[in-house]
């Protein structure tokens, strides 16, 4: 199954990128898209 993905900008804080970047070398997401998704998926569940 092929989930069609729509594309956006955002703005983030600096510290919040910085820490997305350093999950992401730490192999805990593969991109920022994917953290992004991550958390917003998690967001999703407890609402």
């Amino acid at each position: 199954m092929h989930i069609l993905k729509e594309k956006f900008s955002i703005s983030v804080d600096e510290d919040l990128l910085l820490w997305l970047d350093s999950q992401i070398k730490k192999k805990r997401f593969a991109s920022r898209s994917h953290g992004i998704e991550y958390a917003l998926n998690e967001l999703k569940e407890k609402s």
